[in-house]
């Protein structure tokens, strides 16, 4: 398994829990807001490891992750959702 093919495995993986969720009559918001919780605990994980903390330059370079990783991502839903429309 290549890279990208593992970032989605991991994504997917990500989405069935928020789903599995959901099912438990979990509003959205909540799932969507601890999802994001939990990413930045481990974004910051990953950056300064257990007993680190983030300066405010590093918590500028997640939030510039954050954005390019959002903003990608909808430039894909739209060019989907225009496909859609096509058909």
């Amino acid at each position: 398994m290549n890279d990208q093919e593992k970032h989605m495995y991991c994504t997917n993986k990500f989405i069935e829990l928020a789903n599995e969720l959901k099912k438990e009559d979990i509003d959205i918001s909540m799932v969507s807001g601890s999802l994001m919780t939990a990413s930045c605990i481990y974004a910051t994980y990953v950056a300064a490891g257990n007993n680190g903390a983030l300066e405010s330059s590093g918590i500028d370079k997640v939030i510039q992750m954050y954005r390019r990783t959002l903003e990608h991502h909808q430039t894909l839903k739209k060019a989907q959702l225009q496909g859609q429309a096509k058909n």
